[in-house]
């Protein structure tokens, strides 16, 4: 049976579709069968940070409308067979999406064997970003640590209780999962940033991941590949981390505290 996840947020820039792409290509990496819907109609992204938008035939809401059907507008990844791609339309706005045709799409999904299904939601609570997260199983609420991103965040998790088809139905409660993005231990510690510990006090939901700041997230984006395939970074570790995470696998969280500068680095300021 298809896990159904939204990555969402309440505020835009906090790394969703860098996430969406990390976490999607990691689950693919590790043998799912994992496809990645961009949800964000009219501000398309995803394909370009998958490095597939001159791939773009079809898109989404073709799909919805019956222009066209699901195989033509499934994207297969290059690098790993288990990854597909469904774009968004950039020339449609975010009512082109209805409850119905996304559903259709989530089951014929389930249906071709998808054991995971990624929702790359767009910010804020307009229509789009609701029917992003209606009909998930469990939710990567995504956020940087800083007051307005986390309680915008908050106010996600407010709608998820309450606005989801499993609240609706009465059902076992969308599955919650925070991953704080564009974390820098060195200025939580300058008093810049919110600690781990203060998001996590406020927002209330398990901790999937830590992603620290970094320039390799910015390269990979420019590059047209997820972060999680450059193996030399934090980032990508980050990321691996979490997807393990989010498989049930136990890891120790990485990046959080700031490095002790040795004797000869605080002499010469290395």
């Amino acid at each position: 049976m298809a896990r159904v996840i939204v990555v969402t947020s309440g505020k835009g820039g906090v790394g969703k579709t860098t996430s969406s792409a990390a976490i999607s290509t990691g689950l693919a990496n590790l043998g799912h069968k994992t496809v990645v819907i961009d949800f964000d109609i009219g501000l398309r992204n995803l394909d370009l940070i998958m490095g597939c938008e001159r791939r773009v035939v079809y898109d989404f809401v073709n799909v919805i409308n019956g222009d066209a059907n699901l195989n033509q507008a499934l994207i297969r990844d290059k690098r790993i067979d288990n990854l597909y791609i469904l774009p968004a339309s950039q020339t449609r706005d975010k009512d082109a999406l209805t409850r119905d045709g996304v559903k259709k799409i989530l089951d014929d999904l389930a249906d071709m064997d998808f054991e995971y299904i990624i929702c790359d939601s767009p910010a804020g609570i307009e229509s789009g970003a609701l029917i992003a997260l209606y009909f998930a199983d469990e939710a990567i609420i995504t956020t940087n640590p800083e007051v307005s991103s986390v309680r915008d965040s908050d106010r996600v998790l407010g709608i998820l209780s309450s606005k989801s088809w499993r609240a609706e139905q009465n059902m076992e409660p969308v599955k919650e999962h925070l991953l704080l993005t564009r974390y820098a231990p060195d200025r939580v510690t300058r008093g810049d940033m919110l600690a781990v510990q203060d998001v996590q006090e406020i927002l209330a939901i398990p901790l999937l991941g830590v992603i620290p700041e970094s320039q390799a997230v910015l390269k990979a984006s420019n590059a047209g590949e997820p972060v999680i395939l450059d193996g030399e970074s934090d980032a990508c570790l980050a990321y691996g981390d979490a997807v393990a995470r989010l498989l049930g696998e136990e890891r120790p969280f990485r990046f959080i505290d700031e490095e002790k500068k040795g004797f000869f680095s605080r002499i010469f300021g290395g």
